[in-house]
């Protein structure tokens, strides 16, 4: 790594591809970077435990990463990607961690539930909540969204929060941390992914009211916006001709990668970050925030 970022990593055009939903890192070219071999922990959550949904792939792998080499326990919440979820695992354990693989779907509030018991029942503890999974699909009408597909994606995205801040708030300890990821299309919506964009607002003003309501908890609450990142979820749910210029639009000229994303949430996660709540980070390559 050079730390030019026009250089360090691929930029478009990508090779033309698709997968199914909700796709596989081992699939994808060029394969994502997730600091497996760049990041360098400090012991800055030593002694912690973290549970990050979405955790099996994309920026819930690099977080995951992260988070282990600085000191932390990892519970990985995943919906069914086995290979990718322990994948996850192998490199939280290589960095002497615990890693706890939990499958299921997160749009039902029991699994939210039984996510932060089975947090407190491994580590008998939790200090960190990475809210990062999410649902999204491409539509060029709003005619062709269904009512379902609508509902899903507010229950992914955004229902699944609350339900999970509801659980473990209670439960958390002075100097905890939440941490939502939300996304450029909070402020900058895209229109063909209408659905996604509108719960990523969703959860940007989630995130700034339960910072305020459990401020006097000792709870910090923010968040991550990401621009367009590297991971499963584009080839998955873009036409191969969108996964072919993505990334392009922005001024570094290029995707992100899921390493490029971790610092910030271990900023928000440690004891660096303790006057930051109900903030939200962008990290967009130059794409600016409305």
């Amino acid at each position: 790594m050079t730390g030019d970022t026009q250089k360090d990593y691929p930029r478009p055009p990508q090779p033309r591809q698709q997968q199914a939903m909700p796709g596989r890192t081992d699939a994808m070219t060029p394969r994502p970077d997730h600091g497996e071999d760049s990041y360098r922990g400090s012991g800055r959550l030593a002694g912690r435990a973290a549970l990050i949904t979405g955790g099996d792939s994309g920026i819930g792998r690099a977080v995951a990463i992260a988070f282990a080499r600085e000191g932390a326990d990892v519970l990985i919440s995943y919906l069914d990607e086995e290979e990718d979820a322990r994948e996850t695992a192998r490199w939280v354990e290589k960095a002497g961690r615990r890693a706890v693989l939990v499958p299921g779907d997160i749009q039902h509030e029991s699994h939210c539930q039984a996510l932060v018991d089975r947090a407190f029942e491994a580590f008998g503890r939790l200090d960190i909540l990475v809210n990062n999974a999410a649902h999204q699909a491409t539509f060029a009408e709003i005619g062709d969204i269904t009512a379902e597909e609508w509902e899903l994606t507010f229950r992914v995205n955004i229902h699944s929060q609350f339900h999970l801040c509801k659980a473990a708030i209670p439960r958390m300890k002075p100097g905890a941390s939440i941490i939502n990821t939300t996304s450029i299309n909070a402020d900058d919506p895209s229109p063909n992914l209408l659905a996604y964009a509108t719960t990523k607002g969703a959860i940007a003003n989630f995130t700034a009211g339960l910072a305020q309501l459990v401020a006097e908890k000792g709870i910090r609450v923010n968040g991550v916006a990401p621009g367009p990142i590297w991971t499963p979820l584009i080839p998955s749910t873009m036409p191969p001709e969108k996964v072919e210029s993505f990334g392009g639009n922005t001024p570094i000229g290029r995707a992100g990668q899921p390493a490029e994303l971790a610092g910030a949430y271990v900023l928000l996660a440690s004891d660096e970050g303790s006057y930051i709540t109900g903030a939200i980070i962008p990290v967009t390559g130059g794409r600016p925030m409305l």
